[in-house]
């Protein structure tokens, strides 16, 4: 079983509750990083002194404070730390449940596990450890239909955010701002317009309304 674990969360109680499970399991050294930044130089560190991790547990969502941070959410850890540690098994435990985000960060990120947190959280968490373990890809059953072929699921990242700020109240007018000043491209408004009328094709949606609940039904926003 995994000997030497970091756990990634800023919630004292869910790395207690990682803990347990992993003491149960035999793992003879877990350390909790609340921090993203720390994390990478963590597994860093101890690579460069020949004694890594061989599991990462990590959230998605961290909260904003006082610190300036360079690497921000667990995405963004996960994609930095393949660069380097292609092989290092990695877990997500995370509230979020959708199916768009879990089959990027399988497909591109190839991680090992992804586990939605909810009441049984801690006993599918032990699951996906075993799992891993064995080598075999966990997906919880929230997201388990997330590489199934019978859901299209290939939209873009600028669709998701698209349809989120949709779901916000924003008007295509108000999006078009947003996108020129978070540098989403195409930014016009006639553009907008056509690849809403696009999605709502695509998801048989009756209007922009109806578009957001199909997209929120399945996860996708």
């Amino acid at each position: 079983m995994f000997k030497k674990v970091l756990i990634v969360d800023d919630h004292d109680d869910i790395h207690k509750s990682i803990l347990s499970i992993l003491k149960s399991f035999g793992t003879t050294e877990a350390c909790n990083s609340q921090y993203c930044d720390d994390a990478f130089l963590k597994i860093k560190r101890a690579d460069l002194d020949q004694v890594p991790f061989d599991l990462l547990i990590t959230d998605l969502s961290f909260k904003k404070d006082h610190r300036n941070c360079t690497i921000c959410n667990g995405e963004d850890l996960i994609a930095k730390l393949r660069t380097v540690y292609k092989d290092l098994p990695i877990i997500v435990y995370s509230m979020k449940d959708q199916l768009q985000k879990v089959r990027l960060l399988v497909n591109k990120y190839n991680i090992n596990a992804y586990v939605c947190k909810d009441r049984n959280g801690s006993k599918i968490l032990s699951e996906a450890i075993a799992s891993v373990y064995n080598k075999t890809l966990f997906l919880s059953s929230q997201v388990a239909n997330a590489l199934s072929s019978k859901i299209d699921l290939e939209i873009t990242d600028y669709d998701i955010e698209l349809t989120r700020q949709l779901s916000l109240g924003l008007d295509q007018k108000k999006i078009s701002h947003y996108f020129s000043e978070n540098n989403f491209s195409p930014v016009s408004v006639s553009s907008i317009e056509k690849r809403l009328n696009k999605l709502r094709i695509k998801f048989k949606a009756d209007n922009a309304t109806h578009l957001v609940a199909k997209m929120k039904d399945l996860g996708l926003i």
